[in-house]
């Protein structure tokens, strides 16, 4: 049995969705399901149920798992043995974050990781809203996560990274994105508009600090589309589907087609954080944090 068959199967279980598993390990959705089909015959039992709408784990898969994640665990503590005789630290950490909203952490902590850390590997998972993450952080299929602050559960950790108000990005095209002025935007005047968001089931801290800075302005956001991924609502907004308020660091990362504008009363501010589980954490996951504090660090101080 192929030990990559192992981590396929391992990947599908946690998304119970073939698309995004196939974008976490780097392949197409059509060689990840022969993949599942080889392991389905070498175990003798089919280990998800799938349908054209949905993917579900069968009492077979789910009686699997444990052994499946055993098993890797015990190969990679295998080869991390011979490092850690020559006093590496080594191990795996498994990142989560939400796209195009972590690029202030996240390529920088990587970089040093790299630099400094080269007996760890990091698996970085994309498009993990807040909620995504405290229920993964959780169950252990993360070990630490980018999230917006605060976070409802007791049983993380939590450290704040920064904090920034949002503002309105419009279509090129927008009356308000054409016109002279201070540079700056009232948002009662985009009470009317459609918004684009990032989606209510994520539990994303962004949509939740959105909607309380309509509400401060007296209104409610007509929402007309939504979606998971932050980067995916700056694009919809380029094409005039929408407009959407975004943070202030976004706007040097803006695709053609939409503009950012400041807030001329900006009230609610959007918090960035990391977060982790409270139980003591691996040599790893320890060393990645400890760079994390000093990268933390380095962006407050600037």
């Amino acid at each position: 049995m192929d030990t990559r068959w192992l981590e396929a199967f391992i990947t599908v279980a946690e998304e119970l969705h073939f698309g995004r598993a196939a974008s976490r390990l780097h392949m197409a959705h059509s060689p990840l399901s022969q993949v599942i089909r080889k392991l389905e015959r070498e175990v003798g039992s089919e280990l998800f149920e799938r349908s054209t709408r949905s993917v579900t784990m069968t009492s077979a898969g789910a009686a699997f798992l444990p052994y499946a994640r055993e098993t890797l665990e015990r190969l990679e503590s295998g080869r991390d043995a011979t490092s850690v005789a020559a006093g590496q630290t080594v191990g795996r950490v498994r990142i989560g974050y939400s796209g195009v909203l972590n690029h202030v952490l996240l390529p920088t902590l990587t970089r040093r990781v790299h630099e400094e850390l080269p007996g760890v590997r990091l698996e970085l998972i994309g498009r993990i809203l807040t909620h995504d993450a405290e229920q993964q952080l959780g169950l252990g299929a993360l070990d630490l996560a980018c999230v917006g602050l605060p976070m409802p559960a007791n049983s993380l950790n939590t450290r704040l990274l920064y904090r920034e108000y949002l503002g309105a990005v419009l279509p090129g095209t927008h009356r308000l994105a054409q016109q002279d002025g201070p540079g700056t935007i009232d948002l009662a005047e985009l009470a009317e508009e459609p918004f684009v968001t990032t989606s209510m089931s994520g539990g994303s801290a962004l949509r939740q600090t959105l909607f309380r800075q309509c509400a401060d302005a007296g209104f409610m956001p007509r929402v007309v589309q939504e979606t998971s991924d932050p980067y995916v609502v700056l694009l919809l907004v380029a094409v005039s589907v929408g407009i959407t308020l975004m943070p202030e660091t976004i706007a040097p990362m803006l695709p053609p087609g939409s503009v950012f504008l400041p807030l001329s009363a900006p009230s609610v501010p959007l918090e960035h954080g990391i977060a982790w589980r409270t139980r003591p954490p691996s040599p790893a996951l320890q060393a990645v944090l400890d760079l994390a504090e000093q990268v933390i660090a380095e962006k407050v101080t600037r």
